[in-house]
């Protein structure tokens, strides 16, 4: 089994986290993670106290491990905030704060809390950033991922922020699926991965079954940069772009943002039919580039122990070509 010192700190089997997605609420999907051993986290963006409490409930029903809650900063409100730190989760993951935010207050609250505090970077700066204020976990999220990513590419971006904020454990994220994203992570530096895409197009996923497929059907090309679902959603993110499924939606805003800003109404509208319905051409669908690397719709705790296994296969085999 695997196991690096990131597995003691926030008391997990194996280095593998899923990514607290505010797009999705998922319970079930939390809890399936953690009980394989990793560390779920549930997304809190936009949710009200009695949600976060109702979801924190319906984890614990189905799991005694632990979890994080997850907040972007920007948007953080301040009445779920303070009913998260009241759950006391294990961990409270943060990202995407505005550059004048000060993160030392969220940070002591959460420990003060008696909670481990992740915080997600696109860059070195924030990673230092968050580093000074006191985080526990840096994750150095490349812009292959799906969702709001920044432009560093992974490769170069994990060993930047382990060499910039060491000895602080970090997590990769971005375009990471399998066992050899895991191995890949830790030669870089990293002490394990955080995944979202993948975890999107497992059972216990929220998605639309017609979404989950669509991420099955990704070839890792089919994929575009850009701020059309933010502006179809009519909000502002400092300084991400989302990365999503480059379906007809996107297809027939890109290059006429100007008129989206104009149609933004309607456009949502349209959107949240589309959900609904099901219809992966007429709705954002967030996904990464490691889409080309998902072949199937499996439990997470297959995902969790299927990623473990591949990764502990390459390294005895690595091992063993060494003597």
């Amino acid at each position: 089994m695997i196991r690096t010192p990131i597995c003691d700190l926030l008391g997990i089997e194996h280095p593998i986290a899923l990514g607290g997605m505010g797009s999705i609420y998922a319970p079930d999907l939390v809890a399936a993670v953690s009980n394989a051993g990793g560390l779920g986290a549930m997304g809190c963006h936009g949710l009200s106290p009695e949600r976060i409490r109702e979801g924190t409930s319906a984890i614990r029903d189905k799991t005694n491990k632990p979890f994080a809650l997850n907040f972007l900063l920007f948007e953080a409100r301040e009445e779920s905030f303070a009913a998260a730190l009241a759950l006391r989760p294990a961990a409270i993951a943060f990202a995407w704060p505005r550059p004048e935010q000060d993160l030392k207050p969220f940070i002591g609250r959460a420990h003060d809390a008696g909670a481990k505090v992740t915080f997600m970077a696109g860059g070195v700066p924030e990673a230092r950033r968050a580093v000074e204020a006191g985080a526990d976990v840096i994750i150095a999220q490349g812009t292959e991922g799906g969702g709001h990513v920044g432009w560093q590419a992974s490769l170069p971006l994990i060993p930047m922020i382990v060499d910039a904020v060491g000895p602080v454990p970090v997590l990769a994220a971005g375009g990471i699926a399998d066992g050899r994203g895991l191995v890949a992570a830790l030669a870089l530096g990293a002490q394990g991965v955080l995944l979202g895409t993948r975890f999107l197009a497992s059972t216990e996923s929220p998605l639309h079954t017609n979404f989950k497929q669509a991420i099955v059907d990704g070839d890792g090309h089919d994929t575009l940069l850009s701020d059309i679902p933010d502006l179809a959603a009519g909000t502002v993110w400092p300084g991400a772009m989302s990365r999503s499924k480059r379906n007809r939606f996107i297809q027939r805003w890109a290059g006429r943002e100007w008129a989206l800003r104009q149609n933004q109404a309607a456009a949502l509208a349209q959107v949240q039919d589309a959900r609904k319905r099901g219809d992966r051409e007429e709705a954002p669908l967030s996904m990464g580039q490691d889409a080309g690397l998902i072949h199937d719709i499996a439990p997470a705790g297959e995902i969790v122990a299927r990623i473990a296994r591949e990764a502990e296969q390459i390294l005895d085999a690595l091992t063993r070509t060494r003597r």
